[in-house]
């Protein structure tokens, strides 16, 4: 199997285990992985009345956790490096997905250094290519989780 079919197939076996565990992690039903490769991972999903807030587009809240996962992905997409423990996370919010819009959620290992990994993400519309919102994210690795 090729390594980019390898990674597609471990991601896509990480969301299963994440959905099927309960919790807040059962919003990623929503998601669909549409790529990964090692240290990249791309989801889409279409904003559903679950995701929004009281004027009708995505939650904020709900956008922190798209880039939380997306970019844990990412990570856990190198050589399915096991997930860590943020240490840092930034948004910025630039517009919203309305109800029934599909976005792209777009995460990106920026580099590993030592115990720390340094994460991207980018929320789009993807109708409109608008950038939605953009985080970055720092974690410690080095944990015994295993999925």
């Amino acid at each position: 199997m090729s390594k980019i079919k390898h990674c597609n197939a471990y991601i896509t076996r990480v969301l299963t285990s994440m959905v099927s565990f309960g919790g807040h992690d059962t919003a990623l039903r929503a998601c669909k992985l549409e790529k990964a490769t090692p240290g990249h991972c791309i989801l889409s999903m279409v904003v559903g009345n679950e995701h929004i807030n009281r004027g009708g587009t995505l939650h904020g809240a709900f956008s922190a956790y798209l880039v939380d996962i997306g970019s844990t992905l990412a990570l856990m997409s190198v050589d399915q490096k096991l997930p860590g423990v943020s240490l840092n996370m930034n948004f910025t919010y630039l517009k919203s997905a309305k109800l029934g819009q599909e976005i792209i959620i777009d995460a990106k290992t920026v580099k590993i250094e030592k115990n720390f990994a340094f994460l991207e993400c980018e929320i789009k519309c993807k109708e409109l290519g608008n950038l939605l919102v953009k985080g970055t994210h720092t974690q410690y690795v080095g944990s015994a989780f295993k999925w």
